[in-house]
């Protein structure tokens, strides 16, 4: 069984009623049964989920009290066959004090018993009136038939089955306070955090709720399940809204639906692999806080992940958040440019080859917004063309348009007869088009442009993007050479919307239209001889989708997974475009470059970092060039 990291929670809310134990405590059993059928390892209830949270002054009656802790005795009971982590909520008293607790509960035993931290008693809450909170003393156990349940805000609770699975249990208020109880649980390991709640509903109070859900789920690395009191609770003063939220490292993966009048359940499969791969990487220190930790049985079923994965992870899918992307790196591209000129001769000029091609159009749009901010003579952006043997008539004229519009120096510097000549020189035939053939003319383009650097007293721009690095798709002290690359980190499935952001945002009429002309053509480095006119040499057919490429990239750079793993979320994330066996094809090439090619990654120009995966030798990835790929053992 490999549920790759993956474990499956769930959300429950009781559509109960006003002191009816009785009633309450059935809905709650048959919402255990129905998670624990869908494979789920821990199920969370609302606050006093078995008296419900609006008993009022009929908390200090002692039948409420015997009553609902008999209760949940007898829910360990009907439960006692099922592999699943039930934390319910009730009054528990302790010390000649009343509690208000969450009973945690596994295979027919009650586990441990924790108590609300905080107690509220401003505005509509008035809980002090029946509860005592933690800072009141009480033993750190309670009875039942001659057992003793652990009890206290220091109970940790982990699964036999996987280590990692470490669950963390606050109440309602607990998660408002400025340090909370799930603060000091992440400390000291859990990665899986949970919230009894009966938070009445306000207006604007439910999206302010899953900001402190989704930003303590973020600052913990950490799942985080929360589960509010339903709509079967009573309304004299306020009304409760069904309200429930699982999130994982500030995702939301499900919500409850508000206000319904029915039992509800909602799931959320939580990767705990990739929560305890970011604590790692950034080195959450331990708190002094000492924990009491007690092992529970999990469901060992082999889920079917019913989450999505983005296929394109470095793109968001809403239009806005993207605009805002492509704003944001736009900026930060810009800015690094800017520095680096405002850093040598006031004069110096920006030298650029351009092909007609996304990365160094991108690159060129970048030098245009640079120069403008600093107020520097748009002519002295030195744009040279360089045709070869694979150049195409519509590369090359859009090309030629692009600059021509722009207002740029245009230089035109053909390269087949340099070319030829260094064929010639090292005694290759000509009509053998290998690598040796490719690069040669690569090389011959950076060789122009460092000389014109020097001759017009610039620097050159680079342009090769962020997955072009990755799998050392360039030709080393080639186009893998510049004096500062505004595109490298920027991954090529990003490539494209940020040209077509820029064009709607930055200009308007004919240099839009060829921006957008340019937006059509496969990506190639054209060192090939043209089919008539068409592009021979497609890159992608060559090496594989990019769009494949960037989602192993991601995922293999942001979170460390295994192969296996990435395969995984590919076959999900790619389910109605790619088979098994294309992934697989090319999941595997993408290893193999990524290996064979560090060594040319230890010595890229500097460029400006715009997201999380970056792949600097300097700041964000440090790698042995001859580490040895592990594809033969994952």
């Amino acid at each position: 069984m490999n549920n790759y990291g993956f474990v499956r929670v769930a959300a429950a809310i009781p559509f109960g009623r006003v002191g009816s134990i009785e009633h309450n405590s059935k809905q709650i059993v048959n919402l255990i049964y129905q998670a624990s059928e869908n494979g789920v390892s821990v199920v969370v209830f609302p606050e006093l989920a078995v008296t419900s949270y609006t008993c009022g002054d009929l908390f200090h009656q002692t039948s409420v009290i015997n009553d609902s802790f008999e209760a949940v005795v007898e829910m360990a009971e009907k439960t006692k066959n099922l592999p699943i982590l039930s934390i319910v909520g009730l009054p528990v008293k302790n010390n000649n004090k009343l509690f208000n607790c969450a009973a945690v509960i596994n295979k027919g035993n009650i586990l441990g018993i924790i108590p609300k931290s905080f107690i509220p008693g401003y505005r509509e809450f008035y809980e002090p009136r029946w509860f005592s909170g933690i800072e009141t003393e009480f033993y750190d156990k309670v009875f039942i038939n001659n057992k003793a349940i652990p009890f206290g805000d220091d109970l940790l609770f982990v699964s036999k089955d996987n280590k990692e699975l470490i669950v963390g249990v606050e109440i309602c208020e607990d998660l408002w306070m400025p340090i909370s109880p799930s603060s000091y649980q992440t400390l000291a390991g859990a990665t899986i955090l949970c919230n009894l709640s009966a938070s009445n509903i306000l207006v604007g109070k439910s999206e302010y709720r899953k900001e402190l859900v989704k930003n303590i789920a973020s600052r913990s690395f950490a799942g985080y399940i929360y589960s509010s009191a339903g709509m079967g609770e009573s309304t004299t003063d306020v009304v409760f809204d069904a309200d429930a939220t699982i999130v994982e490292n500030g995702i939301i993966l499900a919500e409850s639906k508000r206000f319904l009048r029915e039992n509800q359940i909602i799931y959320g499969d939580i990767d705990i692999e990739r929560l305890v791969i970011e604590r790692i990487k950034q080195n959450i220190g331990q708190h002094s806080k000492v924990f009491r930790h007690i092992e529970f049985e999990s469901s060992n079923k082999k889920l079917t992940i019913k989450r999505s994965f983005a296929s394109c992870p470095f793109v968001p899918d809403e239009k806005d958040k993207l605009d805002t992307r492509c704003d944001e790196i736009f900026n930060i591209q810009s800015a690094g440019l800017i520095k680096r000129f405002e850093s040598i001769p006031k004069d110096s000029k920006a030298i650029i080859g351009v092909s007609g091609g996304l990365d160094s159009t991108l690159a060129l749009l970048v030098i245009i917004k640079a120069f403008k901010i600093l107020n520097k003579n748009i002519k002295d952006i030195v744009a040279v063309t360089m045709p070869g043997f694979g150049t195409t008539d519509k590369t090359y004229n859009n090309t030629v348009r692009l600059c021509k519009g722009l207002g740029i120096t245009l230089e035109e510097i053909d390269i087949k007869d340099i070319s030829n000549l260094m064929l010639e020189k090292i005694g290759h035939d000509e009509s053998k088009k290998d690598i040796v053939y490719e690069n040669i003319q690569a090389r011959a383009r950076t060789y122009i442009l460092m000389t014109k650097a020097n001759q017009y007293n610039g620097i050159v721009i680079g342009t090769g993007d962020l997955s072009e690095i990755a799998l050392g798709w360039s030709t080393y002290n080639g186009d893998h050479i510049s004096m500062y690359n505004v595109n490298s980190s920027v991954p090529k499935t990003l490539v494209k919307f940020l040209i077509k952001w820029i064009a709607e945002n930055e200009f308007s009429g004919n240099i839009n239209s060829i921006l957008l002309d340019i937006l059509e053509q496969p990506i190639s480095p054209e060192l090939l001889p043209p089919d008539g006119k068409n592009i021979s040499q497609k890159t992608e057919e060559k090496i594989g989708p990019y769009e494949l490429h960037d989602f192993f990239l991601y995922y293999f750079i942001r979170f460390g997974f295994t192969p296996k793993k990435i395969k995984f979320l590919a076959e999900i994330a790619f389910r109605d475009k790619y088979d098994e066996k294309t992934i697989s094809k090319w999941l595997k090439e993408f290893i193999k470059r990524f290996y064979a090619n560090q060594w040319k990654r230890d010595c890229v120009p500097a460029g400006p970092k715009v997201g999380s995966v970056d792949l600097s030798p300097r700041g964000s990835w440090r790698m042995p060039a001859e580490a040895e790929h592990f594809l033969k053992n994952h």
